[in-house]
């Protein structure tokens, strides 16, 4: 296990980092692209670029680090996808194309447990210094409070300036179909 907490995100590369490496304080690289659907799958979930390495890497010092640091110890459900990942979990065909912030390493999407997930989501967005999008997904307090997950992205350095953007995926009263709505709030199904 090499310790790369102090190495610039600029710096990283796929031939440098072994799964046990820390690459923040409370994280190791083989997390970035745990998936237990590749796994039983047998999908290879690894980096395909440099880029979704650093991005994946400056998620988790600015993201998923701080939540750790508030909230204890998790694991997130999910942060970076492979193209081959993302058609089986959406269950499209091997010509599709996602586009997916997970498919460039710049988004998670984390529950822990014990802590409400509109309650995490709104912490997120007020103690969080920056994020892309944070999207309370699959919410439904009828559940639990413990029912979904939050979606968190946040755009790699150079890459541009993040949006802020709060939605939710609920289930739409009228159709039944699951669909984004502006704001932070429970399913109203």
């Amino acid at each position: 296990m090499t310790d790369h907490t102090q190495t610039p995100v600029a710096d990283f590369r796929r031939d440098m980092l072994a799964p046990r490496d820390a690459v923040s304080a409370n994280f190791l690289a083989y997390e970035l692209t745990r998936s237990e659907l590749a796994e039983r799958r047998g999908i290879d979930n690894s980096f395909e670029t440099d880029a979704q390495l650093q991005a994946a890497v400056h998620l988790a010092r600015e993201v998923l680090q701080p939540v750790r640091d508030a909230f204890g110890a998790f694991t997130p459900n999910s942060v970076f996808r492979s193209q081959a990942l993302e058609r089986v979990l959406k269950d499209r065909p091997a010509s599709w194309i996602s586009t997916s912030q997970h498919t460039l390493g710049g988004a998670c999407d984390i529950e822990i447990p014990g802590v409400a997930t509109l309650a995490l989501a709104r912490w997120v967005v007020k103690h969080l210094s920056d994020f892309d999008q944070v999207i309370c997904e699959c919410y439904d307090p009828r559940k639990g409070p413990n029912s979904g997950w939050v979606h968190i992205s946040l755009k790699p350095p150079g890459v541009g300036a993040n949006r802020r953007v709060e939605l939710s995926y609920i289930r739409d009263p009228g159709s039944g179909r699951m669909i984004y709505v502006p704001g932070l709030r429970a399913s109203v199904a």
